[in-house]
C-alpha cells in the first residue's frame, strides 16, 4: 500500500510539473489544447471538402471524431524522444521508477483529450447524431487502450533515443507516413477494395476507426476493438522488454 501511495504521489507531482511547463507564459492556457486540433480540422475540412471535394456527410464531425484522438497519439509519441533527455537532472539525482516519466506524458495528454470530448459532443448535437449507451463504456475503454499505445511507444522511443539520437528525426517521418496511412481525413471505405484488408496491419488504424465509429455512428466493432487490444498488449510487452534492457545505463549516457 505504501508503495502504491508513493507511485501516486510521484505521478501527481510529475503531472503538475508537465502541465506547468506546457502552459508556462501562455495566457490562454488550456484553450490552446483545443485550438490546435480545431485548427487542423479547419484546414483539412477546407482541403478535402472544397478542393478535393470528398463526399462525406457531416464532414466536420467525421474529421474531429478521429482527428482529436490522433492529436493525443501524435502529441504523446511525437515528444517521446525528449522525455528522458529533458529530465536528465531528475534522473541523475532522484531515485524513482524511470518509466513513470513517459507514463506521465501520456497521462496528461489523455486528460487533455478527455477535456476535448465535450467539443465532439457539441458537433454530435449539431449534426443530430445519437448519444447511444455505447458512449458510457466506449470512451473509457478506448482511452485505456490508447493510453497503452502512447505510453508503450513513448517508453520505447524515449529509451532507445538515449543511445540512438537519430531516432528523433525518424519518429517525425514515421508519424507523417502513419497519419496518411490511417483513415483519419478519409474513410476506410475510400481505400481501394484490393488494399482494404491490409488497413488493419497499421496498428493505429483499428483504434482510430473505433473512435470514429463510436462518435460518428454510436456503435463499436468487436473485431476492431479486439485488434486494438492485441496491439496494445503487444506494445506494452515489447516496450517494457526494451526499457528493462536499457534502463540501467540511463544515468551513464545522460
Amino acid at each position: 500500500m505504501n508503495e502504491l501511495r508513493r507511485y501516486y504521489d510521484i505521478i501527481f507531482v510529475l503531472t503538475q510539473k508537465e502541465l506547468r511547463t506546457r502552459y508556462k507564459n501562455l495566457g490562454l492556457g488550456y484553450i490552446w489544447s483545443l485550438a490546435n486540433p480545431l485548427a487542423y480540422s479547419a484546414v483539412y475540412y477546407f482541403v478535402f471538402k472544397f478542393v478535393m471535394k470528398v463526399k462525406v456527410d457531416c464532414f466536420p464531425l467525421f474529421l474531429i471524431s478521429a482527428l482529436f484522438p490522433w492529436q493525443w497519439f501524435s502529441n504523446s509519441v511525437g515528444v517521446a524522444w525528449i522525455t528522458y533527455l529533458g529530465n536528465a537532472p531528475l534522473i541523475k539525482k532522484v531515485i524513482f521508477p524511470r518509466n513513470l516519466l513517459p507514463f506521465v506524458v501520456s497521462f496528461q495528454d489523455m486528460l487533455h483529450f478527455l477535456a476535448s470530448v465535450p467539443i465532439i459532443f457539441l458537433f454530435m448535437a449539431i449534426y443530430s447524431k445519437p448519444f447511444t449507451w455505447w458512449l458510457i463504456p466506449g470512451i473509457p475503454l478506448l482511452s485505456v487502450i490508447q493510453f497503452a499505445y502512447t505510453y508503450s511507444l513513448g517508453l520505447a522511443i524515449s529509451s532507445v533515443n538515449l543511445f540512438f539520437r537519430d531516432l528523433e528525426k525518424l519518429v517525425g517521418v514515421f508519424m507523417t507516413f502513419l497519419f496518411y496511412l490511417t483513415p483519419i481525413v478519409y474513410s476506410s471505405d475510400m481505400v481501394p477494395e484490393a488494399y482494404r484488408p491490409y488497413t488493419v496491419l497499421n496498428p493505429v488504424a483499428p483504434l482510430m476507426m473505433s473512435w470514429r465509429l463510436l462518435f460518428f455512428e454510436g456503435r463499436m466493432d468487436p473485431g476492431l476493438l479486439g485488434l486494438s487490444v492485441v496491439y496494445g498488449i503487444l506494445f506494452l510487452v515489447v516496450s517494457h522488454l526494451i526499457y528493462r534492457k536499457l534502463v540501467w545505463r540511463f544515468a551513464e549516457v545522460l
